[in-house]
């Protein structure tokens, strides 16, 4: 912990003026969209998401090929019988040792699964859906809490700069008051007064330092920025204010839209389409199936301890013995221990929570409309009573200053007068970073994503 010594009283402000120093000289200075941006290229949720992405497309590829393109196998085999066997140029029986050697191919497609390799086509393409608006969802999840977090920093960095003038003015009135006292024009209670109040002010300068340093902490975390590389925050946008305090929102108009894009509402809807499509599919179940099949087979043979057996060349007998065969067959369900009705029973259920999800995620982004407006509104009203308060607060703690000079109030009074200042200078910051939040997040559900909202 830092503390003042002396008579002169500097290090709080020197070590103020050092920060801003090592703000300035750090390798980067990045402005919110970057740090948007950094957050989400390294996230681990982003690649997570990716990975289930991937999956997602697998799965739709191999339910197109399972619907348009037959399951083909090849086999082959090679053996030697020392036993009985039967003879396959006679079909007797023989006692002697006997090698055979086979191939085959098969191939087979279904012509008729109840739409199901149709169905699970439309499931894998929603799934595909699904994954995007939950890549989106991800992002702006990440964007909206890298937000929060440099608004953070934006403010216990400004704030250091106003308590740390706050502390160079108690140390110029300490100053005069000393100097004052020798000429007998304060008395030495005022004096001390006055060390007390800069005292307070020391101290509050270093609570927002460390304020600031969890804060950049934060943000560093939600970034996956590297510990041992520094960089600063763009802050600019605080001296221009907010760029519009009032304007109207067709808050129907928003939820309407918001309903048809916004992720979540996106992701419970697929879920409720992949809910219905696996109810058709599990009713589909109760009827017939029909497949395809076809083969190829040839096999070779010989008796290596016959000495009066001639064994047929080997490429004779790969033609000789070679047969082909198509097949097609029904399968027809007649009890199955009621797996399949147990199935539809429990299809429809699913169908009943997807829509009671999807029906809750809808009212959820409604009210959540609703509160963006309402939080935006106020926020702005907020930002106009902070601004109005802090002109009376800032006029005020001038007079002040200059009655404390001329001796016409005491340190105690210009000691309220100073803390009012400073209070009505972090609510106006507030105020501001908080409309800034809430308008950026009635732009999000307007249609435009967070990281599109900055330049």
């Amino acid at each position: 912990m830092i503390k003042s010594i002396g008579i002169h009283r500097l290090p709080l402000v020197l070590t103020a003026l050092i920060t801003a120093c090592n703000i300035s000289a750090a390798q980067h200075v990045m402005g919110i969209r970057e740090c948007m941006r950094y957050a989400v290229e390294h996230s681990p949720e982003m690649a997570i998401q990716s990975a289930d992405n991937n999956d997602a497309h697998i799965d739709r590829r191999t339910a197109i090929l399972s619907a348009f393109t037959p399951e083909i196998s090849g086999q082959t085999y090679a053996y030697s019988n020392f036993g009985r066997s039967i003879d396959p140029e006679t079909n007797t029986y023989k006692s002697l040792t006997s090698f055979h050697n086979g191939y085959s191919a098969n191939a087979g497609i279904d012509l008729f699964n109840g739409f199901r390799a149709i169905n699970n086509m439309k499931v894998t393409k929603t799934a595909i859906a699904m994954g995007l608006s939950k890549e989106q969802q991800t992002i702006d999840r990440i964007c909206l809490a890298v937000m929060e977090a440099y608004c953070n920093a934006v403010y216990y960095e400004n704030m250091m700069e106003n308590v740390a003038s706050q502390v160079r003015t108690a140390e110029s009135s300490l100053e005069l008051a000393e100097r004052q006292e020798k000429l007998g024009q304060k008395s030495h209670a005022d004096v001390v007064e006055m060390k007390a109040s800069l005292a307070d002010k020391e101290y509050q300068l270093t609570g927002v330092q460390n304020s600031y340093k969890d804060a950049m902490l934060t943000l560093r975390v939600l970034m996956m920025w590297p510990m041992d590389e520094n960089f600063a925050i763009d802050n600019g946008f605080i001296s221009q204010g907010p760029p519009v305090l009032t304007y109207a929102a067709d808050t129907v108009g928003m939820i309407r839209h918001a309903a048809s894009w916004n992720p979540s509402a996106a992701i419970a809807k697929g879920a409720l389409e992949q809910a219905r499509t696996r109810l058709r599919t599990a009713k589909w179940q109760t009827l017939p199936s029909l497949s395809l099949h076809g083969g190829w087979s040839t096999t070779f043979y010989t008796y290596p301890n016959d000495p009066g057996y001639t064994t047929t060349p080997y490429r004779s007998q790969f033609t000789a013995n070679m047969g082909e065969y198509v097949q097609i067959s029904m399968n027809i369900p007649i009890y199955s221990r009621l797996c399949r009705q147990a199935s539809i029973k429990k299809s429809k259920n699913d169908l009943a929570r997807a829509q009671a999800s999807y029906d809750k995620a809808i009212k959820e982004v409604e009210a959540e409309v609703v509160r963006a407006v309402n939080d935006r509104d106020g926020a702005a009203k907020a930002y106009l009573q902070a601004e109005r308060r802090l002109e009376v607060q800032k006029e005020a703690f001038h007079i002040n200053t200059m009655k404390l000079e001329q001796g016409l109030i005491s340190p105690i009074e210009f000691r309220t007068a100073s803390d009012n200042y400073l209070n009505a200078q972090a609510e106006r910051l507030n105020s501001i970073l908080q409309f800034y939040l809430k308008d950026s997040i009635v732009k999000y559900y307007n249609g435009t994503p967070y990281m599109e909202q900055h330049h």
